[in-house]
């Protein structure tokens, strides 16, 4: 009779999950239609196809620079809606999905080919370590302006004297009662030029390296902060050296602690790894989403065997960030898998264009022609380089994945 009874109980809660389950499918599937009527509507056709460089990229701030009109309403109609940010909570600017519908509005994105609406450190860097370690008056604040792209931040981490070992960094906050005077110099920050807005790594205490960090937030048009952008071999200039000379900084301008922004610091660093291992997916020039054989078509039967080695690889990546990012965003995924996943994105990525490269031949090395675009190609490949640096070098995350995933002996 035991035995009976206990498997009738199983049986009911069998029916009462797959009735949940079909539920949560239905609601699902109600959503995608919504999302893809107001897609459908919404979407400018100039914003469906993919986008060609970083140049066309939206950026948002103060002062946006827009390609054309499109652009903006596309951006205006996603921040109202929430869905440039549509996994923060909708207090904070977002769209308050869940996992599922977010994926959904990716799903259905990618069908019409949208392009994403706003490009932001402010997404994918500060905003999460302010849902983290912010105050409800910093959330508030702050979080609405960057899911409307109001203002465009940039990274204050790196310094002539500590890149790798980040901690090492001498910019220094002095407390003056009311405020902190800042001193130093930041360099390789990205758009800094641009920046309305920084989030910056400080000493405000000497007696521990690691603990004598604070994380600031301050305007770039503050009396005091200057910049100088850094030429690359590629030509382009998305790097500065920033300075900082008696920058007042507002007390309750500091993110989490005082003499804590160390724990600041690694979370975002975390999102910054898995933001450049998005890399590896490509999406930029035409070498996104598709087999990059198919794209390239070259004769060379040895160069066709690499093409189509890439393109297998290009999907594991692919499989593999896809559960990578949701158990990131669910808070299960090792704390060491951006390094993991920065490493292998941006090496898949420099052997796209090595491939792009070797497949175009000495044409792909012209540099200054109307024919190859002021020498697009090359230029990409060199850019390449430096993502295997920023954010991290390739050498630091592999040594992190040896010590903290591998636990090889001696790392």
């Amino acid at each position: 009779m035991l035995a009976l009874e206990l498997r009738r109980k199983d049986s009911v809660v069998s029916v009462n999950i797959r009735e949940h389950s079909a539920v949560k499918m239905a609601e699902i599937e109600d959503f995608r239609s919504e999302t893809r009527a107001w897609l459908e509507a919404n979407c400018p056709p100039e914003m469906r196809s993919p986008m060609r460089s970083e140049d066309d990229a939206c950026w948002g701030g103060r002062n946006p620079t827009f390609q054309s009109d499109a652009q903006r309403v596309w951006m205006e109609r996603m921040g109202e809606k929430g869905w440039t940010v549509p996994h923060w909570p909708k207090d904070y600017g977002g769209g308050g999905l869940s996992t599922a519908e977010t994926k959904v509005l990716k799903e259905e994105m990618a069908r019409i080919g949208a392009r994403s609406p706003l490009t932001s450190f402010g997404i994918s860097m500060l905003g999460p370590a302010l849902l983290k370690f912010g105050t409800e008056e910093q959330k508030k604040h702050f979080l609405p302006q960057i899911a409307r792209g109001e203002i465009r931040w940039c990274q204050g981490y790196s310094e002539p004297g500590a890149g790798s070992d980040l901690a090492g960094l001498a910019t220094k906050a002095e407390d003056k009662g009311d405020h902190w005077l800042v001193n130093g110099q930041k360099v390789w920050t990205s758009y800094a030029d641009k920046a309305d807005w920084i989030f910056c790594l400080v000493r405000t205490s000497t007696e521990s390296k690691h603990q004598g960090i604070s994380f600031v937030l301050f305007d770039m048009t503050t009396p005091g902060v200057s910049t100088k952008p850094i030429k690359l071999i590629s030509g382009y200039s998305p790097f500065c050296e920033t300075f900082f000379d008696d920058v007042k900084v507002p007390k309750d301008q500091v993110v989490g602690e005082v003499n804590r922004g160390w724990d600041v610091a690694k979370y975002l660093l975390g999102h910054e790894r898995e933001m450049i291992a998005g890399m590896g997916l490509g999406g930029m020039g035409g070498l996104g989403a598709g087999s990059l054989g198919a794209a390239l078509k070259p004769e060379n039967p040895l160069l066709r065997a690499d093409l189509a080695a890439f393109d297998v690889d290009a999907l594991a990546f692919a499989a593999m960030s896809e559960r990578f990012f949701e158990m990131f965003k669910a808070g299960e995924a090792h704390p060491a898998s951006p390094s993991m996943m920065k490493y292998a994105g941006t090496e898949l990525n420099k052997r796209r264009h090595e491939l792009v490269m070797a497949a175009g031949g000495s044409d792909a090395l012209e540099w200054d022609s109307e024919r190859s675009k002021n020498g697009k190609a090359s230029r990409d490949w060199l850019r390449t380089k430096g993502n295997s640096i920023e954010g991290g070098t390739s050498e630091i995350q592999l040594n992190i994945v040896a010590k903290h995933i591998l636990g090889l002996p001696g790392a």
